[in-house]
């Protein structure tokens, strides 16, 4: 397995609301998701590349625009604070930066303990909205997991890519000062603990779900 299926919806997410740990706005939003990087980054999970957000009007709800942004410098770097207010629609001069979308690679282990990059293997987002400063964390694969998505056992990529995620989870809390909350459950799956969840089995084997892949 050298190729990762990539589901449409998180297998697992947790969440912050980091209303104790910084106040509302962009700049607490960028400085937080540096913080939160460096943890990510010591386990090889996510090493930024770029950013992306949607734009929102305050009272009328979202402009037909999104934007990406590559860094070039640390996120929480004063000039990119500033390129994002730079970028803002020409059309909609109210425009303000919704959600943040931190995308970059990580690196995981196939079955062979092999290091493999790949693109978005970790999600960092940061919410900038005005009534509270959040995060969430997001995955979208099989490997955290004892189980691929065609529900075949694959505890060995599990054990060579689980722990990292573990470990930097409860690092994040402690930095944060407040424990994750599970997000949702979806069809791929749903966060247990610092983990993804065990599904179903049936004779030795998960569920198939590559029919929503």
């Amino acid at each position: 397995m050298s190729m990762l299926m990539r589901a449409p919806r998180e297998c697992a997410s947790w969440f912050w609301d980091l209303d104790e740990y910084a106040p509302p706005g962009l700049q607490s939003a960028l400085k937080a998701a540096a913080h939160m990087v460096t943890v990510l980054r010591k386990y090889d999970l996510l090493e930024p590349q770029n950013l992306q957000w949607p734009w929102f009007i305050p009272g009328t709800g979202g402009a037909p625009a999104g934007t990406r942004l590559q860094l070039l410098t640390p996120i929480d770097d004063d000039q990119v604070l500033k390129r994002i207010q730079e970028m803002r629609p020409v059309s909609f001069p109210d425009a303000v930066a919704g959600d943040v979308l931190v995308a970059g690679t990580g690196i995981w282990l196939d079955e062979d303990g092999t290091r493999r990059r790949e693109y978005r293997l970790v999600e960092l987002t940061v919410s900038p909205e005005p009534f509270g400063l959040s995060a969430e964390i997001a995955l979208h694969h099989d490997i955290w997991g004892p189980y691929d998505f065609r529900g075949n056992p694959h505890s060995g990529v599990q054990r060579r890519n689980a722990p990292r995620l573990v470990a930097a989870l409860k690092e994040l809390d402690d930095m944060l000062g407040v424990a994750a909350e599970p997000g949702e459950a979806t069809y791929f799956g749903r966060a247990e603990g610092y983990g993804v969840a065990d599904p179903e089995v049936t004779d030795g084997r998960g569920p198939d779900l590559t029919s929503q892949l």
